[in-house]
């Protein structure tokens, strides 16, 4: 075993570098620009840009992969994936029901006092 056999190469770090700078900037400007795309569908993209970008610092920068050396790389990444999964769903319920968790207004904590 090598000394430089886990790192990765000045190529590589540039390669992920442009990749994340890539996947950062497209669903920024979608956001910034104010075009009326539809809301479900720029969520769609920043979501999937993001995941992409996630995979894209555990390859490049963690050097996380699918060679197989004693099943730990694999396994890393199935639970980087389900990781992933489980965030981004976790992230989505609380948006789509966060009209339910967040605080009521003034006015209806003084409905609320003003009960018989």
């Amino acid at each position: 075993m090598s000394d430089k056999e886990g790192h990765g190469t000045y190529r590589s770090y540039l390669i992920g570098f442009g990749l994340s700078a890539f996947l950062t900037l497209i669903p920024f400007a979608l956001v910034m620009s104010g075009a009326e795309i539809g809301v479900p569908f720029i969520l769609a993209v920043v979501f999937v840009f993001g995941a992409a970008q996630i995979m894209v610092h555990i390859i490049y920068f963690l050097h996380v992969g699918l060679k197989v050396e004693d099943g730990w790389q694999v396994m890393s990444m199935v639970f980087t994936v389900v990781l992933v999964v489980v965030v981004l769903a976790g992230s989505i319920w609380v948006m789509f029901h966060l009209h339910e968790n967040m605080m009521p207004a003034h006015e209806q904590i003084e409905r609320v006092r003003n009960l018989p």
